[in-house]
């Protein structure tokens, strides 16, 4: 049971979707990681329920601390809320969470926290409650 990912009800996942470290990914039921999308768990990434995860998005949940010399890896999680979508060629950095009815726009890098019901795009995005 090493490489077993966690799984409630029937997600999908895209037979190119690449997959690092499975034991660390939770997918709920009818999350979707989608077409060459990338999750990179280091650390733990979950997709809650209805959650899409569109093509090519990379869901990344590592990185170095540059201010030490021997710039150490950091991990930290990354959850993706409830009925979001997370449009194609996404970046998604350690430690986020997108709130659930969030949308994150094509080709963003989500830098901050989405809250509930928002939008966020652009590079960095920027954060818009949707109406």
């Amino acid at each position: 049971k090493i490489f077993v990912t966690k799984i409630y009800g029937n997600p999908f996942v895209h037979q190119r979707t690449i997959i690092y470290h499975p034991w660390n990914l939770i997918l709920h039921n009818r999350s979707c990681l989608g077409d060459r999308s990338v999750a990179y768990a280091l650390d733990v990434i979950e997709l809650q329920e209805n959650s899409v995860v569109a093509q090519e998005v990379y869901l990344c949940t590592a990185t170095h601390d540059f201010k030490d010399e021997t710039m150490p890896l950091k991990t930290d999680k990354i959850i993706i809320g409830k009925n979001s979508f997370i449009g194609a060629r996404a970046f998604i950095m350690h430690g986020i969470k997108t709130g659930d009815n969030s949308i994150i726009g094509a080709c963003s890098t989500v830098t901050k926290n989405v809250p509930n019901n928002s939008i966020a795009y652009g590079n960095p995005a920027k954060i818009k409650p949707y109406l």
